[in-house]
């Protein structure tokens, strides 16, 4: 009886870490293999386009946009052959300005500044990628801005990504790290400039900051949820 008894409990042990295992393994596992190549869009989420800009010489006012779309073909093997297409929504922007008493969001996305009203969208089209180290390169587009459309390059940085992961829905992820800069005069957005040898006003150059992680739904890899 004691014989029987201890063939049971060797069973039961053993069907127990059978069935443990996978999910153990799903859980301590790592992230899958590098990223294939394919279309991925930006995850909201994890996306922040970011503006500062001079503010009396006594700092850089800092704001961002709610509402940032972007798509890239994506090639790890190719980096230059990459195409990136985003779109900006003006009135998305955030100021968190905390007197009630003034919308300065109303004020940015207004006639004086961004007139999103007018030009409803900012778009980016990349014409050339330019490979500048192992993980960077220079990504040169064209802004469409407050209605006008010229030439701007950013210094981009890829921060790596996986083709899937058993916690991650969202299918393959890659991250990016970005930063520019524009003169706004140079888009027809001269208002509050200091004049020359001041610094009373609102500076003309702008730098801008991108934070993004873009998803690929339909890449092959460890994926799970819809």
């Amino acid at each position: 009886m004691q014989t029987l008894r201890r063939c049971a409990f060797a069973c039961v042990a053993a069907l127990s870490l059978a069935s443990a295992a996978p999910a153990q393994e799903a859980a301590t596992s790592g992230p899958s293999p590098e990223p294939p190549a394919g279309t991925y869009y930006a995850d909201p989420g994890h996306t922040r386009l970011i503006f500062s800009v001079n503010h009396l010489g006594f700092s850089d006012y800092t704001a961002f946009f709610r509402k940032a779309e972007a798509t890239l073909t994506f090639d790890p093997a190719k980096p230059e052959s990459m195409v990136l297409d985003a779109e900006v929504d003006p009135a998305s922007v955030e100021t968190l300005y905390t007197d009630p008493a003034l919308d300065f969001n109303a004020v940015l996305a207004g006639e004086s500044f961004l007139d999103a009203a007018k030009f409803p969208k900012i778009t980016f089209k990349s014409t050339r990628v330019r490979q500048t180290g192992p993980k960077e390169a220079t990504v040169t587009g064209d802004l469409t801005l407050h209605g006008i459309t010229k030439p701007i390059s950013l210094r981009v940085r890829y921060n790596g990504g996986y083709a899937g992961h058993p916690l991650d829905p969202g299918g393959a992820r890659i991250g990016f790290s970005a930063e520019g800069a524009i003169f706004r005069s140079d888009f027809g957005m001269g208002f509050g400039i200091p004049a020359p040898g001041t610094m009373m006003g609102v500076g003309d150059l702008v730098t801008i900051r991108i934070e993004t992680e873009l998803l690929n739904p339909d890449a092959p890899g460890v994926q799970v949820g819809p």
